[in-house]
């Protein structure tokens, strides 16, 4: 079987390095904001070009954390993609605000920048953009609305670590970005992690003290704060991933190369990419109308799939107020759409039965 993703393979690769650098958090007795903490939040915002990054918990935390920083709350809309991972809502709405759903760009799979001035209303704080896929959005539609309108900017950049778009990686290319470090993104570490990036010196030092029950000194405490912090294994282990991200981004751009050129099979509608830099496949998403019978015929010829994501936010039974809403992009999205093998450590032998595969599927 051609694994989705060989984690294994993936992080074995650092073995050595990684058992010293957990050996050193162990010796220390130092588990939660010490040095390897410092260390990869200086190394994290210097690779993504801001001036401050802080390692958190999970990126629904780091989301989280940026939209109580800036103090949105009940009565407060967010303009948010329809198509996202269930954890962008949650955010908007943990905090109380309202999620303003838009219909994504079906070449892109990310926000249509063409639709979301028309959702725009005094109530609009903010713009939360989603690099879905690994794809960086276009952003300077949204830029110039946000400034049009005085609204803030949000990343979820959970799936696009190191797209560059206009010469700034993702995490750069707003008020203030989150990331989800989960052990299958591009930058994965052995458990739940997250960050937020920003340059907003107010943000970040709010949002540090959020994170740690509200405090910004022992037993002193300023906000209603969280518990979300990166321990120091987890910083240690993406610490020494870091280095590596830009090499393994390179590799999945191979492949998803390869793929787009040499699989041909009719049925299959093939991602549109706009930038190669602006793409770091997290994902290699393909559509297909009979997603199920595919998914199974590939099962049966050894090639392992999985589907982001089969429900959208709006018909989810968590948001059953929305689920009479019509939002027939996002839906043909979500019925349709099925992920390939993509990984830094998959062979070429792999990536050519793939493609072999899928071009004998009739």
């Amino acid at each position: 079987m051609i694994k989705f993703l060989d984690l294994e393979k993936v992080n074995n690769r650092f073995r050595t390095e990684i058992d010293n650098r957990v050996k050193t958090v162990l010796d220390k007795g130092w588990y939660l904001q010490g040095n390897e903490n410092d260390n990869f939040a200086t190394n994290f915002a210097k690779y993504c070009g801001t001036k401050f990054a802080l390692g958190v918990a999970n990126g629904l935390d780091a989301l989280r954390l940026i939209i109580r920083a800036y103090g949105f709350g009940k009565g407060d809309e967010i303009i948010v993609p329809a198509n996202t991972y269930i954890a962008t809502i949650l955010a908007i709405t943990d905090n109380g605000c309202t999620p303003v759903l838009v219909e994504p760009d079906i070449k892109t799979y990310n926000i249509n920048p063409d639709l979301i001035e028309e959702k725009i209303t005094p109530k609009t704080k903010a713009i939360m953009v989603v690099h879905l896929y690994g794809q960086a959005v276009q952003m300077q539609k949204i830029w110039d609305l946000a400034k049009k309108y005085n609204l803030k900017v949000f990343e979820d950049a959970a799936q696009g670590h190191g797209a560059i778009y206009q010469g700034k990686r993702t995490g750069n290319l707003s008020d203030a970005a989150a990331f989800s470090f989960y052990p299958g993104k591009n930058l994965g570490c052995m458990g739940d992690g997250g960050a937020v990036t920003t340059n907003n010196e107010e943000i970040y030092n709010k949002i540090k003290a959020l994170a740690n029950y509200g405090s910004d000194r022992k037993y002193h405490h300023i906000y209603k704060g969280l518990n979300s912090r990166l321990d120091e294994i987890q910083a240690a282990v993406l610490d020494v991933k870091l280095p590596h991200l830009d090499d393994d981004n390179n590799r999945r751009r191979e492949i998803a190369k390869y793929y787009r050129e040499n699989i041909t099979n009719p049925k299959i509608i093939l991602p549109q990419v706009y930038d190669e830099k602006a793409h770091v496949w997290h994902i290699f998403a393909v559509r297909t109308q009979n997603r199920n019978e595919f998914q199974q015929y590939l099962t049966d010829n050894a090639v392992q799939t999985l589907i982001h994501y089969p429900t959208p936010p709006h018909k989810q039974e968590a948001y059953s107020e929305w689920n009479n809403l019509s939002l027939p992009i996002t839906e043909e999205i979500h019925n349709t759409i099925i992920s390939l093998p993509m990984s830094p450590v998959m062979t070429d032998e792999e990536v050519k039965k793939v493609v072999e595969v899928i071009n004998a599927y009739d």
